[in-house]
């Protein structure tokens, strides 16, 4: 696991990065009424999702200088921090059938950034995320105290990246993962890469595939909250901040035996049910 005290940030640290974050997404364009009336929703929700920040990097510091702290522990942190976050953003969570509570390795289409909370509300697990989340401050320290696993792309680190997922699942602590290993505009679910789940060949844990869709007020899907492309981060958490109200729509799906499969025939079934599972759940929630 990542050393948990490398790379924390002092008070006086944290405090300087949520000012100068907090000062870009606040400053207004221009003075225009209807700017100022957005700037004025934007900055209330930047000072709810700052104050779960705030908490959870103080539970952080706890866990970080408590040694052997249960991954139990670690995982209700994590899941209590998401549901602030989603209700600082306005992002209403709605699982649409009650969520498994079985060991499993997890996966999940990939959408936004948003992804991650939302996925954390509803389901106790550890994340993989990119290696760049790393070195993000603050973030990437609550990352790694939070055990997230990190994957450098085209790195051909996935072998031992495997090895640490199967390594957490024989530990019976759950891990999530985005096989699309992109985002996406939320219409379609991209091709499958199914490496990682060699990691449910190595445990023999079934695999549990969820859905997301993000759907506005209209029910449509909402076209504020992707984040994909060439898109700057900055501007995407800006476009959630200022949205409307959305929901978070989560469905899942049947869990996949490993049993008596190799990995390729557990990438097409992954494949064939995200495909399937996403356009059911777009059939449920959308507005004909």
């Amino acid at each position: 696991m990542a050393n948990r005290q490398q790379n924390q940030p002092n008070q006086s640290t944290i405090k300087s990065l949520a000012i100068s974050t907090t000062k870009q997404l606040i400053n207004p364009k221009n003075y225009t009424p209807s700017a100022i009336k957005t700037q004025l929703a934007r900055t209330k929700r930047v000072g709810n999702a700052v104050t779960a920040l705030a908490k959870v990097s103080q539970k952080a510091y706890e866990i970080s200088h408590t040694p052997d702290t249960p991954n139990s522990y670690i995982i209700e942190q994590i899941q209590t921090f998401c549901r602030s976050f989603c209700q600082s953003v306005n992002v209403e969570v709605v699982p649409v059938k009650p969520i498994p509570q079985a060991h499993a390795l997890w996966t999940s289409n990939h959408i936004s950034w948003l992804d991650i909370p939302v996925v954390g509300s509803v389901i106790p697990t550890f994340f993989l995320s990119k290696a760049e989340i790393a070195k993000w401050p603050l973030i990437g320290w609550l990352a790694k105290v939070g055990n997230t696993l990190f994957i450098h792309r085209g790195s051909g680190d996935t072998g031992s990246v495997s090895d640490q997922m199967a390594s957490f699942l024989k530990d019976g602590s759950p891990v999530v993962f985005f096989p699309e290993a992109t985002t996406t505009d939320g219409t379609t679910i991209k091709k499958i890469y199914g490496k990682l789940l060699q990691a449910s060949l190595d445990t023999g844990v079934n695999i549990q595939p969820i859905v997301i869709a993000y759907v506005n007020e209209k029910g449509q899907l909402d076209d504020q909250i992707p984040y994909f492309g060439d898109m700057n981060f900055l501007d995407s958490v800006k476009r959630v901040l200022d949205n409307r109200p959305a929901k978070a729509y989560v469905l899942p799906l049947g869990p996949i035996s490993p049993i008596g499969k190799s990995r390729d025939e557990l990438t097409a079934i992954l494949q064939q049910a995200m495909n399937e599972g996403l356009k059911q759940l777009h059939e449920q929630v959308l507005t004909k």
